[in-house]
C-alpha cells in the first residue's frame, strides 16, 4: 500500500477585508481550499468569524499580526509596539530588531500575543493552527512565547515555512534576490523552530509552500510545483482576494484574483489527486 499523502490548502488574511473573506469562502465552497488563518484585528474579522461559523468544516487558525496591521490591545498598554492609532510598524526588519533587543517591547509582545489568542478563543472557533502575518511568528522571541502559551490555548500546529529554493527557481526565477534572501533567513528560522517545537510536542508540516512565491501562487505555478513535491504532509498557502471598490489590498494589484483562480482550478485539483494527495486540514490530522 502506498504511504498516504496529505495536503492542507490554506488561505491567509481571513478577516482582512470583505473581498478577502469572499474569495476564501468561494475557494472553500468551490475549490481546493481546506483551511484559513484569521486576523482577529482585521477590519472584516467579525464577518469572517460569522462565515466560519456557517462552515464548521473549514479549519481556522490564528494569523498572528505583529507587523503591518493593528493590535488587539489599546496603544496605551503597548506603547513600544504600536503608534497612537494602534498600528504596528510596516517594517518586519525594524519590528524584528525591536522584539529581539528591547526588553519593554518583549514584555508588551507577550501581552499582545496573549490578547490575540484570547480574542480568537472568545470567537468560539476551534483553533486549528497558528501562523503569522509576514511570518513574524517564526521570530525566535515570538515563537518562544507561542510555545509557552501552547498548552493554555491548545496550540497543536505552528507553521514553519520550508520549501526547496531550486524547485522554485526552476519554475519561476523572477525576484531571485528576494528568493535567495528569504530562503536563507527562513531556512535558519525553520531549523530553530523545528528544535523548539519538537521539544514541546508541537507539530508542523514537512513542507510549507508559498513564501518564495508570495503573490504569485498561480495555477501555472501550482501545476509545475505539485508533481515535484516529495514530502507527505504538506501545506500550500496563498492570499486569494476579490477586489471591492474602496477596500485596501492585501497584496499586489490583481494578485488575489490570480491566486483565487488557482484555488478554483480543476486542473490543480486533478494534479493533487494524480500525485496521491488527500485534501485535509490541521483539524483532521
Amino acid at each position: 500500500m502506498p504511504k498516504p499523502r496529505h495536503v492542507i490548502i490554506n488561505a491567509d488574511d481571513f478577516g482582512f477585508s470583505a473581498g478577502v473573506n469572499q474569495a476564501i469562502i468561494q475557494a472553500y465552497e468551490q475549490g481546493v481550499l481546506t483551511s484559513t488563518s484569521l486576523m482577529v484585528t482585521g477590519d472584516a474579522a467579525e464577518e469572517a468569524i460569522a462565515w466560519a461559523r456557517k462552515h464548521p468544516n473549514l479549519a481556522v487558525g490564528l494569523h498572528l499580526v505583529l507587523v503591518c496591521g493593528k493590535s488587539a490591545l489599546p496603544p496605551s498598554q503597548i506603547p513600544h509596539l504600536v503608534d497612537s492609532q494602534g498600528n504596528f510598524s510596516d517594517s518586519p526588519f525594524q519590528a524584528g530588531l525591536r522584539y529581539q533587543f528591547h526588553p519593554a517591547a518583549r514584555e508588551e509582545l507577550r501581552q499582545e500575543i496573549r490578547a490575540q489568542l484570547t480574542k480568537f478563543r472568545d470567537s468560539g472557533l476551534t483553533l486549528s493552527h497558528v501562523d503569522g502575518h509576514l511570518h513574524l511568528h517564526t521570530h525566535p522571541v515570538v515563537l518562544r512565547i507561542l510555545v509557552e502559551l501552547a498548552q493554555e490555548f491548545n496550540i497543536r500546529f505552528i507553521r514553519l515555512p520550508s520549501e526547496e529554493l531550486a524547485m522554485t527557481l526552476k519554475l519561476d526565477r523572477t525576484g531571485i534576490f528576494n528568493k535567495l534572501l528569504w530562503s536563507g533567513v527562513f531556512g535558519r528560522l525553520r531549523s530553530y523552530g523545528e528544535s523548539l517545537l519538537k521539544s514541546h510536542s508541537i507539530k508542523y508540516a514537512d513542507r510549507v509552500y508559498g513564501l518564495l512565491q508570495t503573490g504569485k501562487m498561480s495555477e501555472e505555478y501550482l501545476l509545475g510545483l505539485i508533481p515535484q513535491i516529495q514530502a507527505d504532509l504538506v501545506e500550500i498557502y496563498s492570499h486569494p482576494a476579490v477586489i471591492q471598490p474602496g477596500e485596501p489590498l492585501n497584496g499586489p494589484l490583481g494578485a488575489g484574483e490570480v491566486e483565487l483562480a488557482a484555488l478554483l482550478s480543476q486542473q490543480v485539483r486533478q494534479a493533487l489527486t494524480a500525485s496521491g494527495f488527500e485534501l485535509t486540514n490541521y483539524y483532521q490530522i
